[in-house]
């Protein structure tokens, strides 16, 4: 229960290491944070869909639209140590933490790509095929990045601090 948390006070902090186990237990705190509103979400609503009342279905709208509205704060606040954990975790595996961003780049290709193939509607072809590739490229940054996240951190320390499993590196010829 610790591991969840410790992004939190480590909240902005961008600089250092983190183990796997920080990164993937905050992941899933932030993925039972969902399951719990979607489940609020489901009693609240479904509820009011199988009641017949027309009553309860506007008031279980207006339940529906505060759980939005606290689901997305809490959302907007868990932002910030999500990308400070993730940035942490590649520090850990000795890469930039730049490469957070890396499935950004081949996103603006696919838009730009849908825009050509938007604007001319009767030949798509090189605008559909730049958003195709644009598509494929996140993809695949995308598992890189998963990849990167899951790697074994370096042991000992390296340019980004010490090891937080305070391993130390191994002796060739000791």
């Amino acid at each position: 229960m610790e591991w969840m948390f410790l992004p939190l006070k480590r909240y902005a902090d961008f600089s250092g290491r983190s183990r796997r186990t920080e990164y993937w237990m905050f992941v899933l705190f932030q993925f039972l944070i969902g399951i719990a509103y979607s489940l609020l979400l489901g009693l609240v609503g479904g509820a009011a869909l199988f009641g017949g009342d027309p009553g309860a279905l506007v008031a279980a709208g207006g339940a529906v639209m505060i759980l939005t509205a606290i689901y997305a704060l809490v959302c907007l606040a868990l932002i910030i140590p999500a990308i400070a954990v993730a940035i942490r975790r590649l520090h850990d595996t000795n890469r930039t933490g730049w490469w957070v961003l890396a499935p950004l780049a081949p996103y603006c290709l696919s838009f730009i790509g849908a825009a050509m193939a938007a604007s001319s509607p009767g030949s798509p072809g090189a605008g559909a095929m730049l958003a195709l590739v644009g598509g494929l490229l996140a993809l695949a940054m995308a598992v890189a990045l998963i990849v990167f996240l899951l790697l074994d951190g370096t042991r000992g320390p390296n340019r980004f601090g010490a090891d937080p499993k305070d391993r130390v590196p191994p002796e060739v010829f000791a």
